[in-house]
């Protein structure tokens, strides 16, 4: 009997024991990019907004994991019959995590800080339209632009429209002040950075406690911080062939989805040869797109020939205008007066979509005499001499903003182009409002930089996670680049 009673009890222990293991409050979740800092409204990393979208800042209007975009610190929103004027009203009891409180103020110095001459937002052009920003009352803000942009209120949902608060900005860097459901708690550089639950948060209470996003760059570690389950879940995970094994381990989930990542074999437009198009046209002829995404994403991914998202209903299959030909693309390099090819640089950051792919454009090209001598730079450095500095030949990079066809219209913008064409169909299509015109003309600009060949199209980056089996609610998709915690929870 003692015997049995014992067994009971050490039996019961161990349940309790197993039982507190799932009720955890608390998430690691990896992530290959440590970001370069923490203001999303002065930089172009997307591991930024991976770490602080809607987690710790947040926007008038929001995306979420479908890609709708919902009410956010806007409740709601009113819109002039000619469309050039949104009134908003913003939610009651909204509070700062320093314990300040979020109004109409706080609204109009973000939105002015972020189209202001001397803006160093990565999306300025999206604030461009904005004649005036005025506050009406506390809770009210109007909203004037200069014409009807039918893409206004998706706009104010990316992570560079988020609202701060003035006396946040000069360590928005490195202790960044928002108002959604977490607070950031420390930043141990190289390493981690850890949010708690914010208790004065305005909407529903997330069921976690406390978040941590380890930074693990190497895809060999990556894959052995998850075997050892040391971390919980590993968003965009690095290394796709390892996915098989993760499928056949019950202890974990696989998901597969889409991304609004376009990768691309970005081309500086203005650099020659790059500024002749017979030149971006034979690049893109040589470059045989399912041999990459086999080799450096065994599988997985999409092919693009234009700047679109093949998941997006307005998308156009212009793959065929840029068809791996070598002997195409040796031809046009003859008729460009460059016969015996021609040397330039490829820069790849820390991504393996990048670096992996970039070892197999760089065979590509030189089968057709191009030879690009490959530069690998942390991202830190690629913000800094590719994006912002312009000394680039050629460069990979996966563009994850969501619908962001517009950056050919900006001349300045990294890789240059600068088409009046272009540049006045964006203008119509931001003053259209109809769905069905809206969708003919982004079908007409993929052909404008798909015949222009302004970048080479690689693949669609598709989004690979993994995670325990026991977490729940998990972004298969990636409309924007984002974790959201609050949606995050563990099993019963």
């Amino acid at each position: 009997m003692a015997f049995r009673s014992y067994v009971f009890a050490a039996s019961s222990a161990l349940a309790l024991m197993a039982g507190a293991a799932w009720a955890k409050d608390s998430v690691t979740i990896g992530l290959q990019l440590e970001p370069p800092h923490l203001d999303p409204t002065s930089a172009a990393a997307q591991a930024i907004d991976s770490v602080v979208y809607s987690n710790i800042f947040e926007g008038l209007t929001r995306f979420m994991g479908d890609g709708s975009v919902v009410p956010g610190l806007a409740e709601s929103w009113e819109i002039s019959g000619d469309g050039t004027v949104y009134t908003f009203k913003l939610r009651e009891g909204v509070i700062f995590h320093d314990g300040s409180t979020m109004d109409a103020e706080d609204v109009k110095f973000s939105l002015d800080r972020a189209r202001a001459e001397d803006s160093t937002n990565a999306q300025k052009a999206l604030f461009e339209g904005i004649v005036s920003v005025d506050t009406v009352n506390p809770q009210t803000v109007k909203v004037t632009l200069d014409a009807p942009n039918g893409s206004f209120l998706f706009n104010l949902a990316w992570g560079d429209a988020v609202i701060v608060a003035p006396e946040s900005i000069e360590d928005i860097k490195t202790s960044p002040v928002g108002t959604g459901a977490y607070t950031f708690q420390e930043w141990v550089q190289g390493d981690r950075i850890s949010l708690a639950r914010n208790p004065e948060y305005w909407g529903e209470q997330p069921a976690l406690a406390s978040a941590t996003f380890k930074f693990i760059s190497d895809p060999t570690a990556a894959f052995a911080a998850v075997m050892a389950e040391d971390i919980d879940a590993f968003d965009n995970f690095p290394a796709p062939e390892n996915l098989p094994q993760f499928e056949a381990d019950p202890r974990f989930q696989v998901l597969v989805g889409s991304t609004e990542g376009e990768t691309i074999l970005s081309t500086n437009n203005k650099q020659p040869p790059f500024d002749d198009a017979r030149v971006r046209q034979a690049v893109a002829h040589a470059i045989d797109r399912q041999s990459i995404i086999d080799g450096a994403m065994f599988g997985f991914g999409t092919p693009i020939g234009t700047h679109f998202a093949p998941h997006n209903p307005a998308y156009k299959d212009l793959t065929g205008a840029s068809s791996f030909d070598p002997e195409r693309a040796k031809a046009l390099l003859a008729e460009a007066g460059l016969p015996d090819g021609f040397e330039t640089t490829l820069h790849l950051p820390p991504p393996s979509y990048a670096r992996r792919g970039g070892e197999i454009v760089a065979a590509q090209l030189a089968q057709v005499g191009i030879k690009a001598e490959i530069i690998n730079v942390e991202w830190a450095q690629w913000l800094e001499s590719v994006f912002r500095g312009k000394s680039f030949g050629l460069t990979i990079i996966s563009h994850t903003e969501p619908m962001d066809i517009g950056i050919y219209a900006r001349p300045e913008y990294y890789f240059q182009y600068d088409s009046k064409p272009f540049q006045e169909l964006m203008a119509t299509l931001n003053a259209t409002t109809d769905p069905d015109a809206r969708t003919a003309l982004l079908q007409d600009a993929q052909e404008i930089i798909a015949a222009d060949y302004v970048n080479g199209y690689l693949f669609q980056l598709a989004k690979l996670g993994v995670a325990k089996a026991g977490l729940q609610g998990l972004w298969e998709n990636a409309p924007t680049a984002a974790i959201d915690l609050s949606a995050l929870s563990w099993a019963d």
